[in-house]
């Protein structure tokens, strides 16, 4: 794929992802490593466009009124502190992309399933539970480069936790918090690597994705159908990233 491309397909991402309180990490992430070979450069810059475009959805959220920070604080006491500690790790290249790999295929059918599942009843967790969970996806998130949002969204609609607004806000600055911890763990492992030109271009087209992302959501623009072709592009890069490095079948 050329590079030439990606700013406009980047734009397109953060569109469709930050219309549905996601920075998209996943979907960068799948499309980088088909471009670029340095597997680190491909998780700073996954974190560093993730930034960019939940930023701008939470500032809605706190504009909008919709955070509640009572019922959400719980979710980051062992998320930030374990996105920090997962983006030290150092992998090899072959066990980076099977872990990608496998993440992806998870976003793709957690993304699903927030599009087919139903409305769902409203119920309160315990602190414990929040704890685990935050914690168990921050981790996922510091060793694969993706915000978490994506994982922890649907999870949280599956379990019926709260309103779909109130989750969706939750998982912007969840996104927000842990690509941040990912990215100073990734520079205290000497591992965090840019280019420089690549990813100023990216970040232009990611902003601008955002903001009229964020802007159609509040005008209940449907991306329902985009969003399930999302879906299944994230699962099918997935399955290809752990055919080709796993076993070395390209498909």
């Amino acid at each position: 794929m050329p590079l030439e491309y990606l700013p406009f397909i980047f734009f397109l991402i953060a569109l469709f992802y930050s219309s549905v309180g996601f920075g998209g990490g996943s979907s960068y992430l799948a499309i980088l490593s088909l471009v670029i070979t340095d597997f680190f450069e491909i998780r700073s810059t996954a974190l560093i466009l993730n930034i960019c475009v939940v930023t701008i959805g939470t500032i809605i959220y706190i504009k909008n009124g919709v955070l509640k920070p009572k019922l959400i604080w719980p979710f980051f006491v062992l998320s930030i502190p374990m996105a920090y500690l997962g983006a030290q790790i150092k992998l090899s290249q072959t066990i980076f992309f099977l872990i990608l790999g496998s993440a992806l295929i998870l976003a793709g059918i957690f993304m699903s399933l927030r599009f087919v599942k139903g409305k769902l009843e409203s119920q309160e967790f315990s602190k414990p539970k929040k704890f685990i969970l935050g914690g168990s996806i921050g981790l996922l998130s510091g060793i694969s480069g993706i915000g978490g949002g994506i994982f922890l969204s649907p999870v949280l609609n599956l379990l019926k936790w709260k309103d779909p607004r109130i989750i969706a806000s939750l998982a912007s600055v969840f996104i927000l918090v842990n690509s941040v911890a990912g990215l100073i763990g990734l520079n205290v492992a000497g591992t965090f690597r840019l280019d420089l030109d690549l990813v100023i271009k990216l970040i232009i087209a990611v902003v601008l994705g955002g903001s009229l992302g964020s802007y159609l959501s509040n005008k209940k623009f449907n991306l329902k159908f985009l969003g399930i072709l999302t879906a299944i592009l994230v699962i099918y890069v997935g399955l290809r990233l752990i055919l080709l490095n796993g076993f070395g079948i390209r498909i």
